[in-house]
């Protein structure tokens, strides 16, 4: 049998490769659990933004003009001149009462108005002549102007019997028919001007010194979730109601197209201010009791750390104290971690 023999330089290589063994897949084993054990999680960069301060309130729609178009008299209705829903101009001619009477009425006073001023011309003549006195000069001038006051309630009356629009506007749905019998306070129609929607809404009095005449507002209906109304405040209440402590205001939104409706619920947003300042995406914060934290990320680890929130917006969050712009904190995977837990970073953009 042959003898194994080593020589030196074998030895040399195999305690050379034992030892690197020794030093360095230790380590490599220990990183490896490190990795495995460190939270997958998403961050933000805290950023100092515009942030709009903004008040919230709900109102209801009303029309800039409304009435419900009634028969200011007992008469048969001659004609209809309009239908359901038309837009209309002011002094538009609605509905004709029957007025054969008027007319003849009217016919008879201008008749007799004439006849009246003729004699009163020759009375005048006869006076100049002294062959008449002053008394019946007067007498008849008396009568002509008693005659024009008849003709001018005649025709007073002959205007009753014409229903016009008073202003320009959308009809409703039509109560009557030709022909009809109607009486004082029937409904035959309505009537709104839906150009401008008035819109009445409640605020806080600790927002009352941020309120002003013109300041824009802007309205949404759930009729139109992808849709904004634009208006502006047109008065602002004089008085603070004690008991729910709020003002009452009133916008005029722009309604050319027509598409809201009086009676509409409204979301009322108007801007009081813009703040430029710290803001953090409002998932990120942890609320524990009454305290607001965040998890800002330190090198590979995280670190729990106490911030003082503003006001919130949909999203986002405005921060006063406890963060610098530029600082990453976790906003994805926050119930996974804990104060110095080691995190893996997902997101390589830190704004995302």
């Amino acid at each position: 049998m042959s003898r194994l023999v080593f020589s030196p330089l074998v030895i040399a290589v195999v305690l050379l490769a034992g030892l690197l063994a020794y030093l360095y897949l230790p380590t490599t084993g220990e990183q490896q659990r490190k990795s495995a054990s460190a939270t997958p999680v998403k961050v933000a960069v805290v950023q100092e933004q515009a942030f709009p301060i903004t008040v919230e309130a709900l109102g209801t729609a009303k029309a800039r003009e409304s009435i419900t178009i009634t028969s200011p008299r007992t008469e048969v209705i001659q004609n209809i001149n309009f239908e359901d829903g038309d837009v209309i101009e002011a002094g538009q001619l609605l509905v004709q009462l029957n007025n054969s009477e008027e007319l003849a009425r009217i016919k008879e006073l201008e008749a007799n108005i004439a006849e009246a001023e003729r004699q009163l011309v020759r009375v005048k003549n006869l006076a100049k002549s002294s062959s008449a006195s002053e008394q019946l000069l007067g007498e008849q001038k008396a009568k002509v102007q008693t005659l024009q006051a008849q003709l001018d309630v005649a025709n007073a009356q002959l205007n009753e019997l014409a229903i016009k629009a008073p202003f320009s506007g959308l009809l409703g749905l039509r109560q009557v028919s030709n022909g009809a019998l109607v009486q004082p306070g029937d409904v035959i129609t309505t009537l709104d001007d839906t150009s401008i929607i008035k819109v009445d809404f409640s605020v806080a009095e600790a927002h009352l010194a941020s309120l002003a005449k013109g300041q824009t507002v802007v309205a949404l209906s759930s009729a139109y979730p992808s849709e904004t109304f634009e208006g502006e405040i047109s008065t602002v209440g004089t008085r603070v109601d004690p008991v729910s402590r709020s003002v009452q205001v009133r916008a005029l939104v722009d309604n050319a197209d027509r598409k809201l409706r009086p009676g509409m619920l409204l979301k009322i947003t108007l801007q009081k201010r813009v703040l430029n300042t710290l803001v953090l995406p409002e998932k990120a914060l942890v609320p524990v009791e009454d305290k607001q934290y965040v998890f800002v990320v330190d090198g590979e680890k995280v670190r729990q750390q106490e911030v003082k929130i503003g006001v919130r917006r949909p999203g986002l969050v405005q921060i006063i104290k406890g963060l610098s712009a530029g600082e990453r904190v976790v906003t994805e995977g926050t119930l996974r971690v804990r104060d110095k837990s080691a995190v893996r970073i997902l997101n390589d953009t830190a704004g995302e």
